[in-house]
């Protein structure tokens, strides 16, 4: 099962350790990188992990990299709530593919602006509220859709 999964963290998710511990928790995003690269090569695959504060950017990077990955795991941050830019790239680009959404912190518990995804009509599958643990169920996920084929 060669290839590659793309895993795209978008804005403030780079002051991971650092952002408001009590809510993002203190792993660091290398950390968090490192520990699903770990998952996925056992399986073969490679990680591409991509991060930027900038919807355009996230964009040209799903636009050159989602279409060819095996799957695909977003963390968008805020612009899962109103970006339908990242939504309509992420329709083009992710389907025929696993892409999972990531939240760390539970978005049910907090603003109610939090409650809503825009990605999520477009997205396989959703893990939110576990922390940085989701992640990794997220690379599992996709490692298993892969698999089986379903995605």
């Amino acid at each position: 099962m060669p290839g590659y999964v793309l895993l795209l963290n978008g804005p403030s998710l780079n002051r991971l350790g650092e952002r408001d511990p009590a809510v993002y928790g203190t792993e660091t995003l290398a950390e968090i990188v490192e520990r699903v690269r770990r998952l996925l090569a056992p399986h073969d695959i490679d990680l591409v992990d991509k991060q930027s504060n900038h919807e355009g950017v996230l964009m040209d990077i799903l636009q050159q990299y989602g279409p060819t990955a095996r799957g695909i795991i977003i963390n968008p941050g805020a612009f899962a709530h109103y970006s339908y830019a990242l939504r309509d790239c992420l329709e083009d680009v992710g389907a025929r593919r696993p892409v999972i959404e990531v939240h760390l912190s539970n978005v049910y518990r907090r603003e109610p602006f939090r409650h809503h995804s825009v990605l999520a009509p477009v997205v396989t599958g959703q893990i939110t509220g576990l922390g940085s643990r989701g992640y990794e169920l997220a690379a599992q996920a996709v490692i298993s859709l892969i698999q089986e084929g379903t995605a």
